[in-house]
């Protein structure tokens, strides 16, 4: 009887199965406020893809609200959830953007273009892929767009 070799993929260089993190997107820390479990799973796996490493992955406006009154220094960049549950998430962006930290709002509805205060802003439309993840968070935080 001969021994089962564990099966290990080796990616084509060039194909769609190749990644490599960005140097400066690496190690940011990213806080993630999302209340639908899969979005909330699939935004981790693309950000530790990118590199990142996320700190707090919250469901509820009321956590994301303290968590970054706790911990609002240790946060490189948030991903918001507009409508968490019916609830806006825009007192966690104003309390983001009070301290100087750059947030994405991230949104299911197409034509949201939120409120005055918001436009021009960064925001990720749902569904979304890798790329365009990695493009908004580029422009959160004013880092040019990957080549």
């Amino acid at each position: 009887m001969s021994a089962i070799e564990p099966f290990t993929h080796h990616p084509a260089p060039g194909s769609c199965m190749t990644f490599s993190p960005a140097a400066d997107l690496a190690n940011r820390r990213v806080l993630v406020v999302e209340d639908e479990a899969l979005v909330s799973m699939l935004l981790e796996d693309m950000l530790d893809d990118l590199g990142c490493q996320v700190i707090g992955q919250l469901t509820r406006v009321d956590e994301a609200l303290a968590f970054v009154a706790e911990h609002g220094q240790e946060i490189d960049v948030a991903i918001l959830d507009v409508n968490l549950g019916g609830e806006r998430s825009l007192k966690v962006a104003a309390m983001l953007r009070a301290a100087g930290t750059p947030f994405v709002l991230s949104t299911g509805y197409d034509d949201f273009s939120g409120e005055d205060e918001w436009r021009g802003g960064a925001i990720l439309h749902k569904p979304f892929l890798a790329s365009q993840l990695e493009a908004v968070l580029r422009e959160a935080l004013g880092l040019e767009a990957a080549p």
